[in-house]
């Protein structure tokens, strides 16, 4: 499914995070942030490529270990690899951007910038590198790794 970078997120209202340790403990909100896309790629539509900073990909790896958001039953394969040879995912994560701005892209995401050599946006590479993987590998369920749940309007699957 593609989306141009930097566009606004609508595919789902809500945002949802699965607790990692458990995958089965889970929220949803609606968010009162402004959600971009990044990193929504398919076969045929043009992408930026290029370098990328030093200790990104690394980084956004670490996101991607500590971050279940938005997980599906079903799987994406990769269609810019060719058909069976690509990774499959099924979520996606958010990082923080300016105030009310989140950045919204698959979990393919680190695939796209290794394996095709896509480069995302600077404002969401500063962004990745800005965020602190401790403070969010050490949040433990019901806190979850980002830091703008809001306090109300809150739904739980706690079973």
């Amino acid at each position: 499914m593609f989306y141009e970078d930097l566009t606004e997120y609508a595919y789902r209202p809500e945002d949802g995070f699965t607790d990692p340790e458990s995958g089965v403990f889970a929220l949803w909100y609606a968010p009162a942030y402004t959600r971009l896309n990044v990193g929504w790629l398919q076969a045929g539509e043009p992408y930026p490529t290029g370098e990328v900073p030093a200790g990104f990909v690394a980084k956004l790896a670490a996101v991607q270990q500590v971050q279940w958001m938005n997980v599906c039953l079903g799987v994406h394969e990769c269609d810019l690899c060719p058909p069976g040879e690509g990774p499959e995912g099924n979520g996606e994560i958010r990082i923080p951007g300016a105030p009310s701005i989140a950045y919204a892209a698959p979990f393919l995401i680190g695939h796209y910038v290794t394996a095709h050599g896509y480069r995302p946006p600077a404002a969401f590479v500063d962004a990745v590198l800005a965020v602190d993987v401790d403070a969010w590998a050490a949040a433990r369920w019901p806190q979850v790794p980002f830091p703008w749940v809001p306090e109300e309007g809150v739904e739980w699957l706690l079973e």
